[in-house]
Protein backbone atom coordinates (compact mmCIF):
# COMPACT_ATOMS: atom_id res chain seq x y z
CA UNK A 1 0.00 0.00 0.00
CA UNK A 2 2.78 2.46 0.97
CA UNK A 3 6.25 2.39 -0.55
CA UNK A 4 9.12 4.84 -0.08
CA UNK A 5 12.35 4.48 -2.03
CA UNK A 6 15.47 6.53 -1.21
CA UNK A 7 13.39 9.45 0.10
CA UNK A 8 15.35 12.51 1.24
CA UNK A 9 14.24 15.72 2.92
CA UNK A 10 16.34 18.79 3.73
CA UNK A 11 15.13 21.99 5.37
CA UNK A 12 16.83 25.12 4.07
CA UNK A 13 18.48 27.59 6.40
CA UNK A 14 21.81 29.18 7.24
CA UNK A 15 22.87 25.60 7.92
CA UNK A 16 20.71 23.21 5.83
CA UNK A 17 19.25 20.37 7.90
CA UNK A 18 19.17 16.98 6.19
CA UNK A 19 16.25 15.45 8.12
CA UNK A 20 15.54 12.27 6.14
CA UNK A 21 18.40 10.37 4.51
CA UNK A 22 17.55 7.75 1.93
CA UNK A 23 14.42 6.33 3.57
CA UNK A 24 13.23 2.97 2.24
CA UNK A 25 9.97 1.77 3.75
CA UNK A 26 7.08 -0.54 2.91
CA UNK A 27 3.82 -0.60 4.86
CA UNK A 28 1.33 -3.21 3.70
CA UNK A 29 -2.44 -3.03 3.65
CA UNK A 30 -3.96 -3.82 7.06
CA UNK A 31 -0.78 -3.35 9.09
CA UNK A 32 -0.59 -1.60 12.48
CA UNK A 33 2.88 -0.08 12.53
CA UNK A 34 4.75 2.19 14.93
CA UNK A 35 7.61 4.52 14.03
CA UNK A 36 9.74 5.17 17.08
CA UNK A 37 12.65 7.52 17.63
CA UNK A 38 13.98 10.27 19.84
CA UNK A 39 13.07 13.94 19.39
CA UNK A 40 14.69 15.26 16.22
CA UNK A 41 15.08 11.81 14.69
CA UNK A 42 12.90 12.70 11.69
CA UNK A 43 9.83 10.67 12.62
CA UNK A 44 7.31 13.54 12.45
CA UNK A 45 8.77 14.77 9.14
CA UNK A 46 8.40 11.23 7.80
CA UNK A 47 4.77 11.13 8.94
CA UNK A 48 4.07 14.49 7.28
CA UNK A 49 5.46 13.15 4.01
CA UNK A 50 3.41 9.97 4.33
CA UNK A 51 0.33 12.16 4.89
CA UNK A 52 1.11 14.30 1.82
CA UNK A 53 1.36 17.32 4.14
CA UNK A 54 5.00 17.98 3.22
CA UNK A 55 7.06 17.48 0.08
CA UNK A 56 10.18 15.36 -0.21
CA UNK A 57 13.24 16.50 -2.14
CA UNK A 58 14.22 13.30 -3.91
CA UNK A 59 13.27 9.65 -4.09
CA UNK A 60 9.89 8.05 -4.74
CA UNK A 61 6.72 7.74 -2.67
CA UNK A 62 3.87 5.51 -3.83
CA UNK A 63 0.40 4.91 -2.40
CA UNK A 64 -1.39 1.99 -4.05
CA UNK A 65 1.11 2.18 -6.89
CA UNK A 66 0.51 5.89 -7.54
CA UNK A 67 3.65 8.05 -7.51
CA UNK A 68 2.75 11.03 -5.34
CA UNK A 69 5.09 13.46 -7.10
CA UNK A 70 3.18 12.87 -10.32
CA UNK A 71 0.01 14.34 -8.79
CA UNK A 72 -0.99 17.98 -9.20
CA UNK A 73 -1.48 19.99 -5.99
CA UNK A 74 -5.28 19.66 -6.25
CA UNK A 75 -5.11 15.96 -7.06
CA UNK A 76 -2.71 15.37 -4.15
CA UNK A 77 -5.13 17.15 -1.79
CA UNK A 78 -8.01 15.05 -3.12
CA UNK A 79 -5.95 11.88 -2.65
CA UNK A 80 -5.05 12.91 0.91
CA UNK A 81 -8.62 13.80 1.88
CA UNK A 82 -10.03 10.59 0.42
CA UNK A 83 -7.47 8.07 1.65
CA UNK A 84 -5.87 9.40 4.84
CA UNK A 85 -7.18 10.25 8.31
CA UNK A 86 -5.04 12.14 10.83
CA UNK A 87 -4.85 12.00 14.63
CA UNK A 88 -2.60 14.41 16.56
CA UNK A 89 -1.15 14.63 20.06
CA UNK A 90 -2.80 18.01 20.67
CA UNK A 91 -6.18 16.75 19.31
CA UNK A 92 -6.53 19.79 16.95
CA UNK A 93 -10.20 20.29 17.82
CA UNK A 94 -11.92 23.64 17.22
CA UNK A 95 -12.72 25.00 20.67
CA UNK A 96 -15.95 26.78 19.73
CA UNK A 97 -17.45 23.77 17.94
CA UNK A 98 -19.02 20.88 19.83
CA UNK A 99 -17.98 17.26 19.41
CA UNK A 100 -20.38 16.39 16.60
CA UNK A 101 -19.45 19.57 14.70
CA UNK A 102 -15.73 18.77 15.05
CA UNK A 103 -16.23 15.22 13.81
CA UNK A 104 -18.37 16.37 10.87
CA UNK A 105 -15.92 19.06 9.73
CA UNK A 106 -14.11 17.03 7.00
CA UNK A 107 -17.47 16.33 5.36
CA UNK A 108 -18.31 20.04 5.37
CA UNK A 109 -15.26 20.65 3.18
CA UNK A 110 -16.43 17.86 0.88
CA UNK A 111 -19.79 19.57 0.38
CA UNK A 112 -21.87 16.96 2.21
CA UNK A 113 -25.24 18.25 3.44
CA UNK A 114 -25.51 19.28 7.09
CA UNK A 115 -28.12 16.62 7.84
CA UNK A 116 -26.03 13.80 6.38
CA UNK A 117 -22.72 14.89 7.91
CA UNK A 118 -24.28 15.24 11.37
CA UNK A 119 -25.84 11.78 11.03
CA UNK A 120 -22.50 10.23 10.06
CA UNK A 121 -20.69 12.16 12.81
CA UNK A 122 -23.14 10.85 15.42
CA UNK A 123 -22.54 7.31 14.18
CA UNK A 124 -18.80 7.74 14.68
CA UNK A 125 -19.28 9.23 18.15
CA UNK A 126 -21.50 6.29 19.09
CA UNK A 127 -18.72 3.91 18.04
CA UNK A 128 -16.37 5.84 20.33
CA UNK A 129 -18.84 5.66 23.22
CA UNK A 130 -19.36 9.42 23.16
CA UNK A 131 -22.96 9.82 21.98
CA UNK A 132 -23.81 11.49 25.28
CA UNK A 133 -21.00 14.05 24.74
CA UNK A 134 -21.98 14.99 21.19
CA UNK A 135 -23.00 18.54 22.10
CA UNK A 136 -20.17 19.23 24.54
CA UNK A 137 -17.39 21.66 23.62
CA UNK A 138 -13.78 20.44 23.76
CA UNK A 139 -13.25 22.38 26.99
CA UNK A 140 -15.93 20.23 28.60
CA UNK A 141 -14.22 16.94 27.65
CA UNK A 142 -11.39 14.98 29.25
CA UNK A 143 -8.16 14.34 27.34
CA UNK A 144 -9.23 10.82 26.48
CA UNK A 145 -12.62 12.01 25.27
CA UNK A 146 -10.97 14.67 23.10
CA UNK A 147 -8.73 12.06 21.51
CA UNK A 148 -11.71 9.80 20.80
CA UNK A 149 -13.45 12.76 19.14
CA UNK A 150 -10.29 13.27 17.07
CA UNK A 151 -10.25 9.59 16.07
CA UNK A 152 -13.94 9.80 15.12
CA UNK A 153 -13.13 12.83 12.96
CA UNK A 154 -10.29 10.90 11.28
CA UNK A 155 -12.71 8.06 10.53
CA UNK A 156 -15.59 10.18 9.19
CA UNK A 157 -14.41 9.95 5.56
CA UNK A 158 -13.74 6.19 5.86
CA UNK A 159 -10.04 6.48 4.97
CA UNK A 160 -7.87 3.47 4.12
CA UNK A 161 -4.94 4.82 6.16
CA UNK A 162 -4.78 6.46 9.59
CA UNK A 163 -1.67 8.42 10.56
CA UNK A 164 -1.28 9.24 14.25
CA UNK A 165 1.42 11.58 15.57
CA UNK A 166 2.09 10.90 19.29
CA UNK A 167 -1.65 10.18 19.85
CA UNK A 168 -1.11 9.22 23.51
CA UNK A 169 1.48 11.88 24.33
CA UNK A 170 -0.95 14.10 26.24
CA UNK A 171 -2.74 11.25 28.04
CA UNK A 172 -2.21 9.33 31.28
CA UNK A 173 -1.21 5.66 31.12
CA UNK A 174 -4.71 4.20 31.52
CA UNK A 175 -6.24 6.52 28.93
CA UNK A 176 -3.30 5.81 26.61
CA UNK A 177 -4.03 2.10 26.88
CA UNK A 178 -7.71 2.71 26.09
CA UNK A 179 -6.85 4.81 23.04
CA UNK A 180 -4.44 2.15 21.77
CA UNK A 181 -7.27 -0.36 22.18
CA UNK A 182 -9.35 1.76 19.80
CA UNK A 183 -6.54 1.77 17.23
CA UNK A 184 -6.16 -2.01 17.51
CA UNK A 185 -9.90 -2.47 16.99
CA UNK A 186 -9.89 -0.20 13.94
CA UNK A 187 -7.02 -2.28 12.59
CA UNK A 188 -8.31 -5.75 13.45
CA UNK A 189 -12.05 -5.25 12.88
CA UNK A 190 -12.21 -2.52 10.24
CA UNK A 191 -8.97 -3.44 8.46
CA UNK A 192 -7.49 0.05 8.61
CA UNK A 193 -3.81 0.51 7.87
CA UNK A 194 -2.47 2.49 10.84
CA UNK A 195 0.90 4.16 11.33
CA UNK A 196 1.64 5.60 14.77
CA UNK A 197 4.61 7.86 15.46
CA UNK A 198 5.73 7.63 19.07
CA UNK A 199 8.71 8.03 21.38
CA UNK A 200 7.07 5.62 23.88
CA UNK A 201 8.24 1.97 23.79
CA UNK A 202 5.04 0.98 25.63
CA UNK A 203 2.93 2.31 22.77
CA UNK A 204 5.19 0.72 20.15
CA UNK A 205 4.86 -2.64 21.91
CA UNK A 206 1.11 -2.59 21.25
CA UNK A 207 1.58 -2.45 17.47
CA UNK A 208 2.34 -5.33 15.12
CA UNK A 209 5.60 -3.95 13.72
CA UNK A 210 8.15 -1.45 14.97
CA UNK A 211 10.18 0.77 12.68
CA UNK A 212 13.04 2.55 14.39
CA UNK A 213 14.44 5.83 13.08
CA UNK A 214 17.55 7.65 14.25
CA UNK A 215 19.11 10.80 12.75
CA UNK A 216 16.92 10.49 9.67
CA UNK A 217 17.83 6.87 8.94
CA UNK A 218 15.78 3.69 9.36
CA UNK A 219 17.67 1.55 11.87
CA UNK A 220 18.04 -2.18 11.10
CA UNK A 221 16.12 -4.36 13.52
CA UNK A 222 19.37 -5.80 14.90
CA UNK A 223 20.69 -2.37 15.86
CA UNK A 224 19.75 -0.96 19.27
CA UNK A 225 18.41 2.57 19.65
CA UNK A 226 18.36 4.51 22.89
CA UNK A 227 15.11 6.35 23.64
CA UNK A 228 15.60 9.05 26.30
Amino acid sequence: MIRLRDVNKTYDGAVPLHVLKGINLDVFKGELVSIMGASGSGKSTLLNILGILDNYDSGEYYIDGKLIKDLSENRAAEYRNRMIGFVFQSFNLINYKNAVENVALPLFYQGVSRKKRNKLAMEQLEKMGLADRAHHLPGELSGGQKQRVAIARAMITNPSIILADEPTGALDSKTSHDVMGIFRELNEVDGKTIIIVTHDPGVAAQTNRLIRISDGVIVPESSPIVIP
